[in-house]
């Protein structure tokens, strides 16, 4: 018997492969049957300081959480073990390259004063010196068996087998953690080489030189191979796609219609518009369906503003930024909301204000997503809770902007955007098209029509109809007014398109309930919680307390119906909300636009992600005690 579940950490300096040690294992994983979920994180600096992978796998299904204690860590340096030899649990394993034993954690210029001094810290309570060789003995007093390797002896093979530049040895240190951790985990070389073949596609030589790295981490280790072994693999999917986030959104974008991308680079956001650039589809079947044109313009404010030219010339049109990017696209946005222009804003959230933690998570840009730009007018928010949801959602954002003729906000965040994962493929099947459109009348043309609360839209340039746009508020035609009675009608009816998007987005694609309803508490949240929050009710029932995740997926306008029938149907006295934010603002937004007052509140801002051990603790510290508030803090 082996291992159904398993969590394990690849950790090392930026900029030294870790990346690609996620995409090739991920994917010699998937390609024997197991479901994985993958986060990465890392500083912001281009290398050096300290990245890791946090990664869960599955025998039976794809994992929704990852947690704490890790039962494997693979270290490529010393500063990787002194940040996360406490996160192994008793009896696992820490793989290490011992030519750095010697190392002392007053000796790495990479790790923060105030890290250091809490590592020293935690090994002075447990009586342990400061150089590695002591954190080795501390583990193995654990029963965490600790396994080294000369690294060095590897590269110096590699390099004179195949006359490799000294310079660029430290690229394949990649493939030995990654090769390590295949053997213990059980893969065999077959699909250790699969992952490679797929990662480094076109490239022969690296694929033969990484599984030469991975024969010679085998002959060392053979006596390790399957130490950590996991199940033979249950899950029901034949075919799967291994992707990000990033790459998801953007396949969707092109399943969606997406004929215009701009962007200004800012993480998490680039990537998205990176996989657009690189698979450009402007023919399908041999069936010539127009090319999908993306440019990165000077700055946000030229990306807001032409994607909403391009929307104004009748194509499916959209950005992606993160909040830095979005604070500039406001105003942009609220042009669009006056002029009535169909654009999606693919929001990828990080860590502010500011700057802030530009290359970690967050949901706190909520709010400022809801009530973004001066005055009043119809926007719409999305939130994605999973890979799966991003690919529908990113069609549904298309959909209501063309349909209702107003800007969606699709709001995601870095957990979701950095984190690989293997999902089943896509239902095309489910995907529908709904552009909106309306035949433009004969005779002269109103742009801003007052019959209805959707006007005909005709793009630029049609033949015979002629049409003005301007950011000051106009009568039907687009003229400039400022005449009251028509500012009244003009301005109630771009708010008002609200309620059609209220009464005729059906309830499930607004709000979604998981668990039983029949329970003792209700665990609300919404965006890249819901795995954790899911994997969180099951857990908790173990220990007698049953309920129901509410999964909030539009965020604006608010679906209030939705949630006061799910809370009167359920009658929950305990009410708990779970957000990446300070101020969990999920339940503020759910007091202003329901009157539904959430006292409990679980928050996690430190950038990383919530762990389904933490989130379990805190759900029942809210359960079983007058705490109304638990913060979080845990990770590396």
């Amino acid at each position: 018997m082996g291992f159904s579940e398993l969590s394990l950490i690849l950790g090392g300096p930026q900029g030294s492969g870790l990346e690609t040690s996620m995409l090739v294992l991920s994917r010699a994983l998937a390609y024997r049957g197991y479901g994985v979920v993958a986060d990465r994180e890392y500083y912001s600096n281009i290398v050096g300081r300290h990245s890791y992978i946090h990664m869960s796998i599955s025998s039976k299904r794809t994992p929704r959480s990852l947690t704490y204690p890790v039962k494997l860590l693979v270290s490529m340096d010393a500063e990787t073990v002194f940040t996360h030899f406490k996160d192994i649990e008793s009896g696992g394993v820490l793989f290490y390259d011992k030519d750095v034993r010697a190392k002392k954690v007053t000796e790495i210029p990479s790790i923060e004063e105030s890290l250091r001094s809490r590592i020293a810290r935690d090994l002075k309570a447990l009586g342990a010196g400061e150089d590695l060789e002591s954190v080795l003995g501390v583990l193995r007093g654990r029963g965490v068996t600790t396994i080294g390797m000369s690294f060095q002896e590897i590269l110096r093979d590699l390099m004179k087998t195949f006359g490799i530049d000294p310079r660029s040895l430290s690229r394949y240190v990649s493939g030995i953690i990654t090769s390590s951790a295949a053997l213990l985990l059980g893969l065999d070389r077959e699909a250790l080489k699969y992952g490679f073949e797929r990662v480094f596609a076109a490239r022969a030589k690296l694929v033969e030189q990484n599984v030469y790295v991975a024969d010679s981490v085998w002959r060392e280790l053979k006596s390790y191979e399957g130490l950590l072994r996991l199940d033979y693999p249950e899950t029901e999917f034949s075919e799967v796609l291994v992707a990000t986030g990033n790459d998801v959104v953007a396949i969707a974008k092109i399943v969606a219609g997406l004929r215009y991308q701009s962007y200004y680079p800012i993480t998490p956001a680039a990537d998205e518009s990176f996989f657009l650039e690189k698979y450009e589809v402007s023919e399908v079947d041999g069936t010539i369906v127009g090319p999908i044109v993306v440019i990165q313009t000077e700055d946000e404010i030229a990306a807001i503003n032409s994607a909403i030219g391009a929307s104004l010339a009748g194509v499916r049109s959209s950005t992606a930024t993160s909040g830095p990017g979005f604070d500039l696209m406001v105003e942009g946005i609220s042009w669009a909301g006056m002029n009535e222009a169909p654009v999606v804003i693919t929001y990828y959230q990080r860590g502010g204000p500011s700057t802030g933690l530009p290359t970690r998570g967050s949901q706190s840009d909520l709010l400022s997503s809801a009530f973004a730009a001066h005055g009043e007018f119809a926007k719409v928010v999305l939130s994605s809770g999973d890979h799966l949801d991003a690919f529908y959602d990113t069609v549904l954002a298309f959909n209501i902007a063309e349909k209702y003729q107003l800007p969606v906000i699709h709001l995601l965040d870095k957990f979701l955007a950095n984190s690989t994962a293997t999902i089943p493929l896509p239902d095309l099947g489910r995907v529908r098209i709904e552009r909106g459109l309306k035949p433009v009348p004969p005779g002269t043309y109103k742009r801003f029509n007052l019959e209805a609360l959707i006007s005909p839209r005709a793009p630029l340039g049609t033949p015979g109809v002629i049409m003005w746009y301007t950011g000051d508020e106009h009568d039907e035609f687009g003229h400039i007014s400022e005449e009251p009675e028509n500012r009244v009608r003009m301005y109630s009816k771009r708010i008002e398109k609200l309620k059609l998007v209220d009464e005729e987005v059906p309830g499930d694609l607004k709000l979604r309930v998981y668990g039983d309803e029949g329970g003792d508490f209700c665990l609300i949240g919404w965006g890249s919680v819901k795995g954790v929050a899911l994997d969180a009710v099951d857990e908790i029932a173990k220990r007698g307390f049953r309920g129901i995740y509410v999964d909030v997926k539009m965020l604006w306008p608010f679906p209030r119906r939705e949630l006061l029938e799910v809370l009167r149907r359920s009658g929950f006295g305990n009410v708990v909300a779970v957000e990446h934010s300070y101020g969990v603002n999920i339940a503020d937004l759910a007091a202003m636009a329901a009157g539904v007052q959430i006292r409990k509140r679980i928050a996690k801002f430190t950038g990383r992600p919530i762990t389904l051990s933490e989130l379990t603790q805190a759900l029942e510290k809210t359960l079983t005690s007058d705490v109304d508030r638990v913060v979080i803090s845990y990770g590396g």
